[in-house]
């Protein structure tokens, strides 16, 4: 996986040794970089993503997560058209599975081995 960090890599790093409270966006296409800030630097994800050029109408094409060193909170509501799967249940449900299995990938690469939270309302019925 590749990282953008906001405003800089060092800055980040920094953030991420203290284990400062973060927020990130993970892309569901793996291609394309996982983005991190700080969270006072980037109080809503659609204002990380403008930090980086990404235009804010495209949050629902990422997971996203405040994490600090004790949880990982995610936020994110699958797509009619994710991966081109048409049964509401089935699709739900694999993109939950993606989306913990990307979140677990992201903070374990940074070295934040928290407790990862998804609320009710965005979990598979």
């Amino acid at each position: 996986m590749t990282y953008k960090k906001y405003p800089d890599e060092k800055t980040v790093n920094g953030y991420i040794e203290k284990k400062k409270p973060l927020n990130i966006a993970i892309p569901f296409d793996e291609n394309e970089p996982v983005l991190l800030s700080l969270l006072d630097d980037s109080f809503e994800h659609h204002i990380l993503l403008s930090h980086f050029g990404v235009n804010p109408n495209y949050i629902d094409r990422y997971y996203r997560i405040v994490t600090d060193e004790e949880s990982a909170e995610g936020t994110f509501v699958c797509p009619a058209d994710y991966r081109g799967i048409k049964d509401r249940q089935k699709r739900i449900i694999r993109f939950y599975n993606d989306g913990f299995t990307a979140i677990s990938s992201v903070l374990s690469e940074i070295g934040y081995f928290s407790d990862i939270r998804i609320p009710k309302r965005y979990r598979p019925l």
